[in-house]
C-alpha cells in the first residue's frame, strides 16, 4: 500500500535515502514516496531546492537535508557524500537519478553531448564511486538505484546522445551489481529502474498537456519500491499504452538485430516494417 512502511532493510522508517536529481520529476516522486515511509531524505539538484524540500517533509519525512549539486563534478560528489554521513550517518538508498536531454544525433551538438553525457553517466559514475565504498563500510543492507531508460535498450531514433548515456548506465550497472555479488560479506546491492514513457519536467517543457500515455513519475515511484521489495535488477516499467508484454517482444527484435544480422534499428526501418509488426502479432501501438 503507497505510504505504509516498506518491508526492506535498506527502507526501513529512519534510515536515509539519497536522490540526485531529486527536486523534480522521478527524483521527487521517489523521495517524497519514501518520505511517506518514513525515511529520512537527502535531494540533490541545481535548482527547485527549497519547494522541493517543503514537499518532502510535508509528506512525513522526519529529516530532510536538500544540497546544491552538480553530479558532473567528482569532487563536488565526494564533499557531497562527506555531508551526507556527517548529518545523517547512514546511507540506506542511493538513487542516482539525475539526467538532461538535448544532446543530438551522432554527428550533431557536440557541446550538448559532453554536456549530457558529463551529468548523465559520469554523474552516475561519480555518485556510485563517491558512496558506494561508504556504504559497504556500513555493514548493513542498503541499495544503489540507476536510473536507466528504454531508450538505452532499443535506441529510438532521435536524441541519440541520450540512448548512449541510458545504455552506458545500463551496462555500468550491470557491472556494479555483479561486482557487489562478489564482495564477501557485502550487504549493498544494485538495481537498474528503467522507466517507460513518464510525464516528467523534462516532457512538460515540450508537451503542456500530459499525453494518456504517460504514466506520472510517481506511478514509477511505486514500481521502483516494488521492484527492489521484489529482488528485481531489471526493475522495467509499464506506461499507459505500453504493457511488459509489448516491451519484451521490442526488447527481443532489437536483440535479434544482432543475431539476424538485421541493419541497425531495423524496427524502424523501411524494409522491415512488416516484418517487424508480424514479429509484434498486432501488439504494436
Amino acid at each position: 500500500m503507497p505510504g505504509a512502511a516498506i518491508d526492506h532493510p535498506a527502507l526501513m522508517p529512519g534510515r536515509v535515502a539519497v536522490i540526485t536529481g531529486g527536486a523534480h520529476g522521478i527524483g521527487l516522486a521517489c523521495a517524497t514516496r519514501l518520505a511517506r515511509a518514513g525515511l529520512r531524505i537527502v535531494i540533490a539538484d541545481i535548482s527547485g531546492l527549497d519547494e522541493a524540500a517543503e514537499r518532502v517533509s510535508a509528506a512525513g519525512a522526519p529529516d530532510v537535508l536538500a544540497e546544491h549539486l552538480d553530479v558532473s563534478d567528482a569532487g563536488a560528489m565526494c564533499a557531497f557524500k562527506d555531508t551526507v554521513f556527517s548529518r545523517m550517518g547512514d546511507v540506506g538508498l542511493l538513487m542516482n537519478n539525475a539526467a538532461i536531454g538535448g544532446g543530438g544525433n551522432a554527428f550533431s551538438n557536440p557541446e550538448g553531448w559532453s554536456r549530457l553525457l558529463s551529468v548523465n553517466l559520469m554523474g552516475v559514475v561519480n555518485g556510485t564511486q563517491a558512496f558506494a565504498p561508504a556504504m559497504l563500510n556500513q555493514a548493513k543492507p542498503a541499495v544503489i538505484v540507476n536510473t536507466g531508460s528504454k531508450q538505452g535498450i532499443t535506441s529510438p531514433p532521435g536524441d541519440t546522445a541520450y540512448n548512449v548515456s541510458k545504455a552506458a548506465i545500463k551496462v555500468l550497472t550491470e557491472g556494479l551489481a555483479h561486482s557487489l555479488r562478489e564482495i564477501d560479506g557485502g550487504q549493498v546491492t544494485a538495481h537498474l529502474l528503467i522507466p517507460g514513457f513518464t510525464y516528467t519536467t523534462m516532457i512538460e517543457r515540450h508537451m503542456p498537456q500530459r499525453p494518456a500515455a504517460a504514466w506520472l513519475p510517481e506511478q514509477v515511484a511505486d514500481a521502483m519500491v516494488a521492484g527492489v521489495l521484489a529482488g528485481n535488477f531489471y526493475i522495467l516499467c509499464a506506461d499507459n499504452e505500453t504493457p511488459r508484454a509489448v516491451d519484451e517482444r521490442r526488447i527481443l527484435w532489437a536483440a535479434g538485430d544482432i543475431i539476424e544480422n538485421r541493419p541497425a534499428l531495423s524496427r524502424w526501418h523501411e524494409d522491415y516494417k512488416a516484418a517487424f509488426a508480424a514479429f509484434m502479432g498486432g501488439n504494436e501501438r
